[in-house]
């Protein structure tokens, strides 16, 4: 599992586990529900295995490294009980909802060695989406994705690159594009319209195993560390590091001044400008409270006391530059830009005339001048600005990630489903697509839809219509609706600045 690359056993599992997901389109007959539990059970397997040989690895080093050499070891032993966590974190979580969902639908029959409910095509759109997008998967979603990340940062602290080539099993990307069908995201995939709880179950299994073979990747990447070879430093040089080189006036400058490879217990005579400078554990910190606007240098002498001779003497030298206070607030809408909405983006450059100042930007266009100026994207993904001064010189970048609007919310008589009154429906001459606490005023047109009219002990009458208007069939409809009359809108489709077409959820509206 080193490196976190998948047996060919996992692949097999995983490759099985999709094409029985597309079958469900077709039916749900026992048989492939027996499939899913196969699958299930082979995961839980390579789960506990793999969990078994991640604790198997972890005693050994803390029985023989951990012993041998404690002060070097518990650092690394400690950031690997921290993935160990993280994983069991994210276990203990989807066995929880593992548990609700068997609650929910009668538990485990010991007649079928299987849930009794592993037919059910309902409980996990209900408990794991929700109207609302407030289910349990949007949540398992973000908590994918924080233990990954979490992962990934407990081997990026010690060398950043030793991330660089790792696969991690653990993540929830949404399904590719399928020409002619609406895209779905990560949640939908496995748990929306359409799944059985068999299959869901099976997610979440796999989503627990995938967890353990990160678990076991990091692990034994952090453990590694151990049997590198320790690196033994003989030359010496002077170091100046300031927390800042760029300080606003009248804020102190601050700076670690230390000599590389140096004795924490031997600490050197430091001076900047003439005057004595305070060292503990062999760093020397040289603090000034900076005055004027402009760039201030200092030079110095540190002095190591040599076990071979006199002292030895190296020269300090630095600068720091200071500038009026200023205030710089960006993006405006945080770290998202939209499709087919122009987003504002507010840039300034401290210290830099504007006139210096240009912006570019990949995966999208931008345009403005001074501070103020507008970006424009196509395509789902990231996109970056970058702003550079003089020479061509890069100030800064930052990287926003690029999203379609929401989809709208379909409404009729200023409803989206519930009930109102019969004369409101009457009234009525269109039907709407509005977006719900979006920042941007960004408008959708109705362009399909079905209405369907059921009276009381009377056929329903289906009535197909285009357009945000109704027809005059569906007035002339509409107008003889009373109490206890159901009125449904469905196959909606809508679309916005994007120019992407959206499939709307069907509502339902009961007159009184």
């Amino acid at each position: 599992m080193a490196g976190g690359k998948q047996t060919p056993r996992q692949r097999m599992m995983g490759i099985l586990y999709l094409v029985l997901l597309g079958l469900i389109a077709l039916d749900v007959p026992d048989s492939l529900l027996d499939a899913f539990k196969s699958i299930s059970d082979s995961l839980s397997a390579s789960k506990t295995s793999v969990a078994a040989g991640t604790d198997q690895t972890l005693s050994n080093f803390h029985d023989t490294k951990l012993k041998d050499q404690k002060e070097r070891a518990q650092p690394i032993y400690d950031d690997a009980l921290k993935a160990k966590g993280l994983a069991d974190d994210l276990d203990k979580y989807v066995e929880d909802i593992k548990k609700k969902m068997a609650d929910a639908t009668g538990g485990f029959d010991e007649t079928i060695n299987d849930w009794s409910g592993r037919e059910n095509l309902d409980i996990s759109p209900h408990m794991m989406i929700s109207n609302d997008k407030k289910g349990d998967a949007y949540e398992l979603h973000q908590k994918i994705d924080d233990t990954r990340n979490q992962l990934l940062a407990l081997i990026a602290k010690r060398n950043p690159k030793d991330t660089v080539g790792l696969e991690l099993p653990l993540q929830a990307i949404a399904p590719p594009h399928k020409a002619g069908f609406p895209n779905k995201d990560w949640e939908n995939a496995n748990f929306g319209e359409g799944i059985p709880m068999a299959a869901a179950m099976t997610q979440l299994i796999k989503v627990q195993s995938d967890a353990k073979n990160a678990e076991d990747a990091v692990v034994k990447k952090i453990l590694g560390k151990m049997d590198q070879a320790v690196v033994t430093l003989d030359q010496f040089r002077a170091v100046v590091v300031p927390n800042s080189n760029y300080i606003l006036q009248g804020q102190p400058f601050s700076a670690s001044i230390y000599l590389s490879a140096y004795d924490s217990k031997a600490n050197p005579t430091i001076t900047v400008d003439g005057s004595s400078v305070l060292t503990k554990e062999g760093i020397g910190t040289y603090t000034v409270t900076a005055s004027g606007e402009g760039l201030h240098t200092f030079t110095g002498n540190l002095s190591v006391k040599s076990v071979d001779g006199p002292n030895k003497n190296y020269p300090i030298s630095g600068s720091y530059l200071v500038a009026k206070p200023s205030a710089v607030v960006s993006p405006d809408k945080m770290n998202v830009l939209y499709i087919g909405v122009p987003n504002p983006l507010s840039i300034s450059a401290p210290g830099v005339p504007a006139s210096s100042v240009k912006v570019s930007m990949s995966g999208g266009s931008i345009s403005g001048s001074g501070m103020h100026y507008t970006a424009n994207v196509r395509e789902v993904g990231t996109a970056k600005v970058t702003v550079s001064g003089e020479k061509g010189m890069i100030l800064g970048s930052s990287e926003f990630r690029v999203k379609r609007i929401p989809d709208p919310k379909f409404s009729f008589a200023g409803k989206s489903g519930g009930t109102t009154s019969a004369a409101n429906i009457r009234a009525q001459d269109y039907v709407f697509a509005k977006l719900e606490n979006f920042e941007f005023d960004a408008k959708f047109n109705v362009t399909h839809f079905t209405l369907m009219v059921i009276k009381p002990r009377q056929d329903a009458i289906i009535i197909p219509g285009s357009g945000s208007t109704l027809s005059a069939q569906m007035h002339q409809v509409l107008g003889t609706v009373i109490p206890g009359t159901t009125v449904v809108f469905k196959d909606i489709t809508a679309i916005g600045p994007d120019g992407t077409p959206r499939y709307l959820d069907a509502i339902v509206i009961n007159a009184n």
